[in-house]
């Protein structure tokens, strides 16, 4: 292994179908959602808190500890395959930027991003495609999210796309997204050649021709674990997906969450 390279990107943006793009290199190991960042996290909990580490001489404690999450992270994947690199997905790995920097210098890490109308139309969507199943966050008796502007509001405050969101203004606000490569899913979906070429420059490495009429499905994930809002199931063909989201929130809610995130169509170019 040469090279781990990270993938951090907004719910319902084409992260997935990206991992299965970039799959079709046999030079590399593409994740479906990684639980790599998440053994890191509970390993610093306890190099924060327990008595062991405290106790000793903190400079040392802390080489050790960097050590331990560097060859750890290596190792980690060492055990699963012997391809020349890795592109790892987790939607943390962003806001971890400086984490992840103290430990693997200089990390490469891309994010998808979409409209967030186009987002929270994708979660509706979802939602109103199960009929048959509960969704566990609708009560009547309560009259909680029992409409589509009430279930946007409880989105916009919870995992994945509020915690997403939060976490991508945050990425701003500290200056981290200028060591990161952002890609439009609508971009990738008009211009794929030259959105992978974008990011085979980002990563320092060689183009390799990819094939957007036939992208096979590589990574493999259980949605039942992810509820009925879990979709990682992608279409073989790389093309435009036409905006709905008029169709599923209407257009007072759309314009709604427009004016919710000011800062986003600002900053990546959106037209409102």
């Amino acid at each position: 292994m040469e090279q781990i390279f990270f993938q951090s990107s907004l719910p319902r943006a084409g992260s997935t179908l990206l991992q299965n793009i970039m799959g079709q290199n046999p030079e590399f190991y593409v994740t479906p959602t990684s639980g790599a960042l998440e053994l890191l996290h509970a390993a610093r909990t306890n190099y924060t808190n327990d008595p062991s580490f405290l106790a000793q001489d903190s400079e040392i404690m802390k080489k050790a500890w960097l050590s331990f999450c560097s060859h750890g992270l290596e190792g980690y994947f060492k055990g699963i395959t012997d391809k020349k690199y890795i592109l790892d997905k987790s939607r943390g790995w962003g806001i971890s930027y400086n984490f992840l920097n103290s430990f693997y210098p200089n990390p490469k890490i891309v994010c998808m991003v979409r409209d967030p109308r186009s987002i929270y139309a994708s979660m509706e969507k979802n939602f109103r495609k199960h009929p048959d199943k509960h969704s566990n966050i609708v009560d009547w008796s309560k009259l909680k999210n029992t409409t589509t502007a009430k279930r946007v509001d409880f989105w916009a405050d919870s995992p994945p796309v509020g915690t997403s969101m939060e976490k991508l203004e945050q990425i701003i606000t500290e200056g981290i997204n200028k060591d990161m490569l952002f890609i439009r899913f609508e971009d990738l979906t008009l211009f794929p050649h030259r959105e992978l070429d974008k990011i085979y420059d980002f990563f320092g490495i060689s183009r390799f021709k990819h094939d957007f009429q036939n992208v096979e499905q590589i990574t493999q994930e259980d949605d039942k674990i992810h509820g009925i809002f879990g979709d990682h199931k992608i279409r073989k063909e790389v093309k435009p997906v036409p905006e709905t989201y008029i169709k599923y929130l209407g257009l007072e809610l759309s314009q709604n969450i427009a004016n919710t995130y000011p800062w986003f169509y600002q900053h990546f170019n959106y037209k409102l």
